[in-house]
């Protein structure tokens, strides 16, 4: 199969022979927009083989002969955007679902903490879990999510039973979604340096470790934040788990977790990778303060993601008050500092974030106007592909180079502007060469649950 005249963005286009700038802009198609229009993408040809991959890939100014057309499904893209299917680096999938019949009364972090906790002790039951995490994963797949990390709440029994279902609907797609697990619990819940490991514990630690998991948790300002990373990061090591630990969610400058997360990560000379969602405080810290702590952050190679949907709806939220910031990272200067970055889902129809639908596009085209990441747009799109595909070990599924596994979504939009300003409800989405058929499943499956 041949798709022509489409754009890819070079950030994630991997060929022998870069294709030159003056060869953006096509005087032989007539729906060409000007090449400083798109400055980062670039216009190809490109070949699909009949095992999935990306075969040939040559610039649009070259039209493929005859006889390389021959036999072969020829689709016109007519200047439309390709990118690689999304890898969704932060979910929620246990708690997805769950706003029709437990809302948060108040919008607040606060008041979403207790609707979950009463929301899990009354119906998180293994068919209630399966069915709900089976919606997101559907929505997810529907709209070209080739790979997701969700976080799970995982203290105690309520712990082992929703692993217990993350097991089964990983092995059920597994021909479809490439899943990863991360052990969500409370800071305290790991102990302190040198104290005897919990039955409890010692259970979940062998959990997270047969499900190749993630250890993780929920870091704010504390007095006892440094003993508890010292015994987090002990444990990681000795276990052999990376870490996705959820940062400084929330609007107060003294929650300088970050900081200390990146200095314990040296400190013990720690080479698995970690990773911090939210951090958003750090957006609200002093330049000297902000400086410090993405420096040691760089220095530690540690990895960000931001969130910022949920966060824009959380943060900063009080009681007839119009909020004032949104409650994003400083993402702008963590990249002008080289710190490696994504953007998630994180949380879908739930206390945390009552909207949602597990979409990449929709997290791409909000993040950049909540963030400003235009002006240009650069290569903020490997935020939502090949950053977070590279934490999950499968940065080759995001680039388009020959040879790669062709999984790729279709748009209409032909730059930046035009992809980001409509929903692309129509888009098309391939899997190894092949367009899928999944559509998005009703919120009327789930009525039953309300």
């Amino acid at each position: 199969m041949w798709i022509l005249n489409t754009r890819i963005p070079s950030s994630l286009l991997l060929v022998e022979e870069r294709v030159p700038p003056s060869q953006l802009f096509s005087p032989h198609h007539p729906d060409d927009i000007p090449p400083n229009y798109l400055p980062d993408c670039v216009k190809v040809h490109l070949q699909i083989s009949p095992t999935g991959t990306y075969q040939h890939i040559q610039s649009a100014d070259r039209y493929p002969s005859p006889e390389q057309l021959s036999g072969e499904a020829v689709m016109d893209q007519k200047g439309g955007i390709l990118l690689p299917c999304f890898v969704d680096v932060h979910a929620h999938l246990d708690k997805g679902q769950i706003w029709p019949r437990t809302p948060n009364p108040d919008g607040s972090f606060a008041g979403a903490m207790a609707a979950v906790t009463q929301d899990a002790e009354r119906y998180w039951t293994e068919e209630d879990l399966y069915r709900r995490m089976s919606f997101g994963l559907r929505c997810s797949y529907a709209h070209g999510t080739q790979a997701i990390r969700t976080h799970l709440d995982s203290s105690g029994a309520l712990g082992q039973r929703v692993w217990r279902v993350f097991q089964h609907l990983r092995q059920e797609w597994s021909d479809r979604l490439t899943l990863e697990a991360v052990a969500l619990v409370p800071p305290d819940y790991y102990g302190l340096p040198n104290t005897e490991l919990s039955a409890e514990l010692e259970t979940l630690l062998e959990t997270v470790a047969s499900n190749q998991g993630i250890l993780g948790g929920v870091f704010f300002a504390d007095p006892q934040v440094s003993l508890w990373l010292d015994r987090l990061f002990t444990l990681a090591q000795a276990w052999g788990l990376s870490l996705d630990l959820h940062v400084d969610e929330s609007n107060h400058p003294q929650d300088r977790s970050l900081l200390a997360i990146a200095q314990a990560k040296l400190r013990h000379h720690f080479s698995r990778p970690v990773v911090c969602g939210h951090c958003c405080s750090l957006s609200l810290q002093s330049p000297p303060d902000l400086e410090e702590t993405i420096a040691v952050v760089k220095a530690a190679g540690i990895g960000i993601v931001s969130l910022p949907l949920c966060n824009l709806y959380l943060q900063d939220r009080q009681a007839q008050h119009t909020p004032r910031w949104r409650g994003v990272t400083a993402l702008h200067e963590l990249k002008q500092a080289g710190v490696s970055l994504a953007l998630a889902s994180d949380n879908c129809r739930d206390p945390f974030y009552a909207f949602g639908d597990h979409d990449g596009l929709e997290v791409l085209r909000e993040s950049t106007r909540i963030a400003h990441l235009d002006h240009p747009f650069g290569d903020w799109i490997t935020a939502v592909t090949r950053t977070p595909a590279a934490w999950m070990d499968i940065e080759s599924r995001t680039v388009i180079q020959p040879g790669a596994p062709a999984h790729f979504i279709l748009f209409k939009g032909r730059s930046w502007n035009e992809l980001l300003s409509r929903p692309e409800s129509d888009r098309r989405v391939f899997r190894a060469g092949v367009e899928i058929q999944a559509k998005l499943p009703s919120y009327g499956e789930l009525y039953d649950l309300d």
